[in-house]
């Protein structure tokens, strides 16, 4: 098996940390493969560099597997990250549009209403990039954090994306590339042998957020204590909730929107991610209002999803 780390060569924040990687001692030409991409080894770990979109090149693993005769076991994609702030910014997180129908399209790739298997090393990998970034000097400057579950591309492994943002001024900064590299020299064992984040099925506690923005602070406060590991994370806009009519000023049926399934497929997934584990949901309290809270938690109960405070997910170091 193999680990598949994807390139770009049309974003900075892709090419660049994938040449610093490839700085690294070890490399040597990868094997062949069709479609103008070109590939490299190391060990376990294959460089794989392409000139189109990140989020638009679906199914690269399975293609990998029929090119190769390799199978993969995670892929991790190196991409830019762009944000309103433009506040400079590493970030990590995993894929899928859950949220979305069958008849919308989606803005930045995969399949409306599939959620991607979430890479176990999100959680491990979040707290090496704080560890790299400050030793390398890019703490305060650079803001590390995770980001909720969105866009594509479809894969069909293990899945998490590592980014640079938030600007054209960041996404070439070498120094942010160099940190990049290194999490993931370190994070894939390449260094020292030993790789960062590797699940066990051990049946350790697994968090699966729900509500909160687009960084996921409350969750990212559990994230960030050692030991805890993080599958999917829905923000509040990958939970569609439509408020049931008024009868009488009382609320009568169905919460209506795609939130049911948008919870169903990431707890799916997150299983899918992390066998052998208990995946227990998270939830952004003060992010909700009464109904929503209480639709999602009589949701969570009928699907037999526990729900966990904070302290319910420190585990072991790993």
């Amino acid at each position: 098996m193999v680990v598949l780390v994807v390139a770009t060569a049309s974003d900075p924040a892709s090419i660049g940390p994938a040449a610093a990687f490839l700085a690294m001692p070890g490399w040597s030409p990868g094997p062949p493969i069709p479609e103008g991409m070109e590939s490299f080894t190391n060990g376990n770990v294959r460089l794989l560099k392409h000139e189109r979109s990140i989020v638009a090149e679906d199914d690269l693993d399975r293609r990998w597997q029929e090119a190769t005769g390799e199978a993969v076991s995670e892929v991790i994609f190196l991409s830019k990250h762009t944000a309103v702030s433009n506040r400079p910014a590493l970030t990590v997180h995993p894929i899928g549009v859950p949220h979305l129908r069958e008849d919308e399209t989606p803005p930045q790739g995969g399949r409306p209403g599939w959620a991607g298997v979430p890479n176990p090393r999100i959680g491990p990998w979040f707290r090496l990039m704080q560890k790299v970034a400050a030793d390398q000097g890019l703490v305060p400057e650079f803001e590390i954090t995770l980001e909720a579950t969105h866009h594509g591309p479809l894969t069909s492994t293990p899945t998490m994306f590592v980014e640079i943002g938030s600007t054209q001024e960041y996404w070439g900064r070498q120094d942010a590339a160099q940190a990049i590299a290194l999490v993931l020299w370190k994070g894939l064992g390449l260094e020292e042998g030993n790789a960062v984040g590797t699940w066990l099925g051990s049946g350790e506690k697994v968090l699966l957020g729900i509500g909160g923005g687009h960084y996921a602070p409350r969750h990212m406060d559990i994230v960030i204590k050692d030991g805890v590991w993080v599958g999917h994370l829905l923000s509040g806009y990958s939970l569609p909730m439509e408020a049931p009519p008024q009868v009488n000023g009382k609320s009568s049926g169905e919460v209506g929107g795609m939130w049911k399934h948008s919870i169903k497929v990431s707890y799916e997934a997150t299983k899918a991610g992390f066998p052998g584990g208990e995946v227990i949901a998270h939830l952004d309290q003060k992010s909700f209002k009464g109904w929503q809270k209480n639709a999602i938690t009589s949701y969570l109960q009928e699907q037999n999803i526990k729900i966990g405070k904070p302290n319910d997910f420190l585990c072991k170091k790993i």
